[in-house]
């Protein structure tokens, strides 16, 4: 779906300037220069509007969230509600990306990340255009690089048609299920699940959610 483009745009992100990580190749020496204290470091690729990555900071205090969205005008509405919601968080634990994931590898130092989130990423549906699932295995090559060794990638999508490919990806690269389920909503671990804001449109249509967490 096309975003509209935002008035004052860069102005507006750069009024949230404290909360986004502008020059990413510090984070080739790791985290230490954007977060005050040394926490588990969790990462969400493709967030949106921000509703998860502001609900799990919030949700979890004693982790560290950075959040990366590839298109300037939508992280622009997620830097706004975070800094809007800068009370609600108990700690300095969330900073945003604006970026493309596959540049990440290259920025990020490696064996960095406690976890990666995936949520409801662009399924790609044309079959031309399976390497720009952000869960085929050129992707979860950049995301065994940047987890550690006991590190977790965790996935939710309504797409089926993306669960399978994904499902299949993991298990050509070797990659160790951990859980998985075709119904999140209806999992006894759906009460501590933070939802995105297409995850709660899709819930209130009735759709069922697919998830699956691995390591890679």
């Amino acid at each position: 779906m096309r975003v509209r483009k935002k008035k004052h745009g860069a102005e507006r992100i750069c009024a949230c300037a404290e909360l986004l990580i502008e020059n990413i190749e510090v984070l080739r020496e790791g985290f230490d220069g954007v977060f005050v204290e040394d926490r588990p470091v969790h990462m969400e690729i493709g967030c949106g509007k921000g509703n998860f990555a502001c609900g799990m900071s919030e949700k979890y205090p004693d982790v560290n969230f950075v959040a990366v969205e590839k298109v300037s005008d939508v992280c622009c509405i997620a830097l706004e509600k975070a800094k809007a919601r800068t009370d609600e968080r108990q700690r300095d634990n969330l900073r945003f990306i604006i970026g493309d994931a596959k540049n990440l590898s290259e920025n990020v130092q490696p064996a960095s990340l406690d976890c990666i989130y995936l949520n409801f990423s662009d399924p790609w549906p044309k079959s031309g255009h399976a390497k720009r699932r952000l869960t085929h295995r050129g992707f979860l090559e950049i995301y065994k690089k940047l987890l550690k060794e006991d590190g977790i990638l965790k996935l939710k999508t309504d797409n089926v048609g993306l669960f399978d490919f994904t499902l299949e990806e993991l298990e050509a690269f070797g990659a160790k299920i951990l859980w998985q389920t075709r119904d999140l909503h209806n999992e006894p671990v759906a009460a501590d699940n933070v939802m995105t804001e297409y995850e709660k449109n899709f819930s209130e249509k009735g759709m069922s959610i697919c998830s699956v967490w691995a390591k890679l």
